[in-house]
């Protein structure tokens, strides 16, 4: 990563301008063409400096739900049940932790009925228990690091 990299990175990070090309406009602040914005962008997806670049929706206000999910896993069925968790597709954060509950994962769905639904079938098809913990409550804090 270089010194463009990271006042790409900087100047993404509060959000992409809504413009019919909004890299050109982009590029313009850095002093680099459009092409070499997105070129970056593919690159530092690519090499996994950045693991995820696009929107973030509301899904709660547009009518769906998420809830965080945790299970305890045997150690030696961990990578098996790993994979029936990970094949739902409104799976997300899959997660191994040094406790008794050793699987948290992320459950997002578009309509809220969804998620039981998902965290049943997955209990079904592993036989394992998994705990529902859906926010009672939520706070924003944002965490603004620079590149």
């Amino acid at each position: 990563m270089d010194a463009i990299d990271r006042k790409l990175i900087n100047a993404l990070h509060g959000g992409v301008p809504i413009e019919e090309r909004p890299y050109l406009l982009i590029g313009g602040q850095l002093g680099i063409s459009e092409e070499e914005v997105i070129e970056r962008l593919q690159r530092l997806l690519e090499d996994r400096t950045l693991t995820r670049f696009g929107p973030l929706y509301d899904a709660v206000k547009l009518g769906g739900a998420f809830t965080l999910a945790a299970m305890s896993v045997p150690a030696e069925w961990f990578d098996e049940v790993a994979e029936i968790v990970n094949s739902f597709p409104e799976v997300a954060h899959n997660y191994a932790r040094e406790h008794a509950l050793n699987m948290w994962f992320v459950v997002g769905a578009e309509k809220p009925e969804r998620i039981a639904e998902v965290l049943s079938q997955i209990k079904e098809r592993t036989g394992i228990e998994v705990l529902n913990m859906p926010k009672e409550e939520e706070y924003f804090l944002e965490l603004r690091l620079t590149a």
